[in-house]
């Protein structure tokens, strides 16, 4: 098993799987209703030229997540890549 890093560690490129986020507040809300659970693969498209925001992929559409939230996030990068 990989070691989880945080979302917003993740190299641009790389898949991962979502393994926690915070379990309350307004980081925890926004997460859940764009779908970004645990158990979601997810893919760190690109960053902003000075790091955030940072866009995803994730459940076929990209998302932009400030680089606050995805501190937040715990992933664990795919063995395939």
């Amino acid at each position: 098993m990989a070691s989880t890093l945080k979302l917003s560690q993740l190299p641009v490129g790389t898949r991962a799987t979502v393994r926690g986020f915070p379990g309350q507040g307004p980081a925890f809300l926004r997460l859940r209703e764009m779908g970004v659970l645990p158990g979601i693969s997810i893919t760190l498209v690109r960053a902003a030229p000075l790091g955030d925001p940072l866009e995803i992929q994730v459940r076929g559409y990209n998302l932009t997540l400030r680089k606050s939230e995805a501190e937040h996030v715990l992933v664990e990068p795919a063995d395939d890549q």
